[in-house]
């Protein structure tokens, strides 16, 4: 949760929940897929990864690196299908590529990173690879892009459609932190807002436990899950694929790891499309502030359009999590929390298309009935029917922790809360404690506090923000554009609803198509809706 709320495949999930109604307290299907368990060792160094240097910004691709790895060419074989899920269609192809656990000792041990290919409808006319990362961080691309492909028929006639599970992710030396039962007693006895010493106690109890259980099941990989490990992984993909440039398109998190990818090479840089985009200006209180406020403004735009004042409807819910913050509804033999119902008004509020979701599910707990309410939550926290969990959650802490060098405390988090209260009522006193618990006791230190997104020389990259985006709000776009520099940041607005504008927009949508498959980049400051 928290950061969490940068969710990772919300638009294809949402599509699941609106194909299938929300009828119960669980869903047919996992909704991100589930993976194999990732590398074991022993707790995780407590230093940052040697790796985070910028050695390898050459343009050309990272210097140093052995011609075993940058020569290798992909094993491409039907995919297999994930556990409890259905195997991609026949034109989908699956390998795994080797990159080096630390890019400070190239010729080292490797981990596996996993590609999936889906080859362009019109050979003659390709362009190249288009590779998609759709946030997180801890999606799994893998599993996400042939769920959403329908969405990228246009571009799929000129690119081979290609994602990955970035390193920490599932296939891809995935981390594990604890097994089902201990996520779902996790849910069930934690309060993820303290009223009390008690409550504040066992909070911080449990974000230490999950540390600790990610040190003792995956530490060989923790310190070198970075963004910028990443990103260098990008860049072996592009030489791997044949590809002198990397074209390249990121939702939410995948914006910042785009970002990260044009200030390391700049001069490899392509066509690259950032839609929902990180504020690369914010620290983890800033990104927890800028997330209070795009939520709130999310709902105040769904109450508006139900026809109830924002500042009563806010009331209204705010209550509700009250009571069952006291008393839980039983659902099954599960039960409906304060935390929970939390999570299920925020994954609505993604996309404006699913609102009506919300409205039902909101009416049914007021009436005493929880089960839609936890439905949506178990689709955003990826339980299936089987109280089976994906591992998401688990590499999504992984990343962030290893990218922020803040270690914000209990105290500190505490006196957040008078103003992010202020900021919102319903999601103010999650996100301010939440800074506290994300990272608590993590095994290595982080990379830095805010990153540097700047890429002088890199050729156009179109920055999308959609002005109602509830997890990446509009001013991260701005601020997004500006710091990747004159000349390269190229500010879309979408005015809109939701998280992302391919898709949702079709002005936004033939403005990047435009760009990706025609090379026509729009005037700065474009405006859709």
């Amino acid at each position: 949760m928290g950061r969490s709320f940068i969710r990772t495949g919300a638009a294809v999930a949402l599509a699941g929940l609106l194909a299938t109604g929300v009828t119960g307290c669980t869903v047919s299907a996992d909704p991100l897929g589930t993976g194999s368990a990732g590398a074991s060792g022993s707790a995780a160094p407590t230093a940052s990864a040697k790796s985070d240097g910028k050695a390898s910004a050459a343009p050309g691709g990272s210097p140093g690196l052995p011609a075993a790895l940058t020569g290798q060419r992909p094993a491409w074989k039907r995919c297999a299908a994930p556990e409890g899920g259905e195997a991609p269609g026949s034109s989908w192809r699956c390998a795994d590529v080797r990159v080096p656990l630390d890019y400070a000792e190239p010729a080292g041990r490797t981990i596996p990173v996993a590609l999936i290919r889906k080859e362009a409808g019109s050979p003659d006319a390709r362009i190249g690879s288009l590779l998609f990362n759709f946030g997180g961080p801890g999606g799994s691309g893998v599993d996400i892009l042939p769920r959403g492909a329908a969405e990228y028929t246009a571009l799929n006639t000129r690119y081979d459609l290609v994602s990955f599970d970035p390193r920490g992710v599932q296939r891809s030396a995935g981390v594990v932190c604890r097994d089902d039962k201990e996520q779902e007693r996790a849910e069930r006895t934690v309060d993820s807002t303290p009223e009390t010493a008690a409550e504040e106690r066992a909070f911080r109890a449990d974000a230490t436990d999950f540390a600790r259980g990610c040190a003792r099941r995956s530490g060989t990989v923790l310190p070198y899950t970075t963004t910028d490990n990443t990103a260098r992984d990008m860049d072996l993909i592009r030489q791997v694929l044949g590809d002198d440039k990397l074209n390249y398109f990121g939702i939410s998190y995948g914006t910042q790891l785009g970002a990260a990818y044009a200030h390391l090479f700049p001069g490899n840089v392509g066509r690259m499309v950032l839609d929902a985009v990180v504020d690369p200006t914010a620290d983890s209180v800033g990104h927890a502030r800028n997330q209070t406020i795009g939520f709130q403004r999310a709902l105040d735009n769904y109450l508006k359009s139900t026809g109830q004042d924002p500042k009563d409807g806010t009331r209204r819910i705010a209550r509700l999590l009250e009571r069952l913050d006291r008393r839980p509804l039983a659902v099954g033999d599960r039960r409906l929390n304060d935390s929970l119902a939390l999570t299920g008004v925020v994954m609505p509020l993604y996309s404006e298309q699913s609102w009506p979701l919300l409205t039902s599910a909101l009416t049914k707990a007021e009436g005493g009935s929880g089960a839609e309410l936890l439905a949506l939550a178990d689709w955003y926290n990826d339980r299936d029917a089987r109280g089976h969990y994906s591992t998401q959650s688990h590499a999504q802490r992984a990343i962030s922790c290893a990218d922020s060098a803040e270690r914000p405390t209990l105290a500190q988090a505490r006196a957040l809360l008078p103003e992010f209260r202020g900021l919102s009522p319903v999601f103010g006193a999650f996100l301010a404690w939440d800074t506290a618990g994300w990272c608590a006791d993590w095994p290595v230190k982080g990379a830095t506090t805010t990153m540097d997104a700047s890429a002088p020389g890199a050729a156009a990259i179109l920055v999308v923000g959609t002005t109602g985006d509830p997890a990446t709000p509009y001013e991260g776009a701005e601020r997004m554009a500006k710091a990747l520099g004159a000349g390269v940041g190229v500010l879309v607005t979408n005015k809109g609803e939701g998280h992302g504008a391919y898709g949702s927009s079709s002005c936004a949508t033939k403005t990047i198509d435009a760009y990706l498959l025609s090379a026509k980049v729009p005037a700065y400051g474009t405006t859709c809706g």
